[in-house]
């Protein structure tokens, strides 16, 4: 398929690409969520302002006569980044005889404050999620509930769902058990502060002062690595796919300004906590899948075969190839990573691989999980920041208590469908908001960079130009209007070249570029090829 240089300057060809892209689903841009979500209504922080800050004596001897287990004497910890205030998510863990371990995840009842058919109910339905933006979250609860009462906060009493989990030797779920629970939370620990206790490129003298500080902590923090790596591998064998590529952090001055991006890659910490958060996501959807009742699964369709065929295309140029016949298993897709890991191809193949794959969503059907090559999945452990978790936990606690009648099932199969739909439209738009923001940060961060030039790698080759990402992940774009060649678009080898001196260019190929334009408002670079 043979493309011409489009005519004109490239403020006109900006113009055809921002009109084609609004064939597109148009979503609301980051200033209209703030605007609409900044605040929330009188009722809801009327009704917020009535819930307890604290769990009182008397809360406390209530719940555990009607039946809440009390783990307060386990040794639970919470792992997360600096920042975060809505903790909702714990773990604990046991060694157990013959390499045995006992896990338990624990999760933030946030149900028991947030009753259906209440105006806090209706916000956060309505909010589906909460939107985090570099330096500001839109939370979808009130923050007196978020940050303050269901966050799992060291040293607190705090009301859970808990799930523990025995997990024999080869890293496989023999047991388990979900209930209420009532748990305190004896220290908090970051990812960064995991990764330097372990890792051999921390300061000894930081390593050493980190040891002293969770020393009666080493040996769990040690089992907890242990089993996550075991978790993993159980995974691995059964076709999961993991994609392990840098994702874009914009450091920002007090006043939001950015002034540094760099691509920043997840640690064997940030695993630790995905890996257990999985486990109790698939123990949850398989026990509920097997009682047959309404509920919200996360499913993740097989990709479709036309993006498939373009996959193939684009790695091809790069030397790779797809293989397998007939219908494409998730160990396919993870038999290429594998081959490029570690390689310069490795985060452009994983970024084209990413796009080839359907969109996980929301279903009251359980359809399966492609990506994660799991039969049963569910979002449990966030209630406080996803309405579909928070729906699962009424589930468990309505299945707990005996009110599933047929009645109230019939109910919850018809509100599941609308749910599903809403929330994973909800999801759409918060993740198309929050990326905005990071590309606009972005560009404006690049637009003190003009005329400056830089190593990149190109990423994506279109029919009216070539985008090229850079080291520190900010990805632009050189329309063909600005090269001194009119190119030809090859669409089945994914190959642009010169129409007169024939130079090719192909996906995965180095670039070094010049910085000539950014539009902060679209969150856009444009690059020229540097001479």
């Amino acid at each position: 398929m043979r493309r011409r240089a489009p005519s004109g300057n490239s403020a006109g060809s900006i113009k055809k690409e921002n009109q084609r892209k609004q064939d597109k689903p148009e979503y609301k841009p980051p200033e209209q969520l703030i605007e609409e979500r900044s605040e929330f209504s009188e009722s809801v922080k009327a009704e917020a302002a009535g819930i307890p800050t604290v769990l009182s004596p008397s809360a406390i001897a209530g719940e555990l006569k009607r039946g809440r287990r009390d783990l307060r004497h386990l040794e639970i910890v919470t792992i997360d980044s600096e920042e975060t205030k809505d903790v909702d998510d714990a773990i604990s863990i046991e060694r157990l005889p013959g390499g045995a371990y006992l896990l338990g995840v624990h999760i933030a009842d946030v149900a028991h404050y947030v009753r259906e058919g209440t105006a806090l109910d209706a916000a956060a339905y309505e909010r589906g999620t909460s939107v985090y933006l570099e330096s500001r979250v839109l939370p979808m609860l009130p923050p007196r509930l978020s940050n303050g009462i269901c966050s799992l906060n060291a040293g607190e009493d705090r009301l859970a769902l808990s799930v523990l989990m025995t997990i024999d030797k080869e890293g496989e779920i023999c047991r388990y058990e979900i209930f209420e629970s009532l748990i305190r939370v004896k220290y908090k620990i970051t990812y960064k502060q995991i990764y330097a206790l372990f890792e051999g490129d921390t300061p000894s003298y930081r390593q050493e002062a980190l040891r002293d500080e969770y020393r009666q902590h080493l040996e769990d923090l040690h089992a907890m690595r242990e089993l996550a790596e075991l978790r993993h591998a159980v995974r691995y064998r059964r076709g999961s796919i993991d994609f392990d590529f840098p994702e874009t952090h914009v450091t920002t001055d007090r006043k939001g300004k950015p002034i540094g991006v760099e691509a920043k890659r997840s640690t064997f910490a940030n695993r630790i906590i995905e890996e257990f958060m999985l486990a109790a996501n698939e123990t949850v959807a398989e026990h509920f899948s097997r009682m047959r009742i309404p509920f919200l699964y996360r499913v993740h369709g097989r990709p479709e075969q036309e993006k498939i065929i373009k996959l193939s295309l684009e790695i091809r140029s790069m030397g790779y190839t797809l293989r397998g016949r007939g219908t494409l298993h998730p160990h396919t897709i993870q038999s290429l990573l594998e081959k490029v890991k570690g390689k310069a191809a490795e985060p452009i193949i994983s970024m084209l691989t990413l796009r080839a794959m359907q969109k996980a969503e929301y279903s009251p059907k359980n359809e399966g999980h492609f990506g994660l090559a799991a039969e049963n999945y569910t979002h449990f452990t966030s209630p406080i920041r996803r309405y579909p978790d928070l729906f699962v936990h009424r589930m468990i606690k309505e299945t707990l208590h005996d009110k599933m009648t047929a009645e109230r099932q019939a109910q919850l199969r018809t509100f599941a469908a609308e749910a599903a739909k809403h929330c994973s439209e909800a999801e759409r738009e918060a993740e198309s908001a929050e990326r905005l923001h990071t590309d606009r940060l972005v560009a404006e961060y690049m637009s003190s960079h003009i005329g400056e030039e830089f190593d990149g790698i190109i990423c994506n080759i279109t029919s009216f130009g070539i985008f090229v990402q850079l080291e520190n992940s900010a990805e632009g774009l050189i329309f063909y209007s600005s090269m001194p060649d009119y190119m030809v678009f090859d669409e089945k080898k994914m190959i642009a070249s010169g129409e007169s001196n024939r130079r090719k260019y192909a996906i995965g190929d180095p670039a070094r570029v010049k910085v000539i334009g950014c539009n902060i408002k679209m969150g856009q670079i444009e690059f020229h090829f540097a001479k």
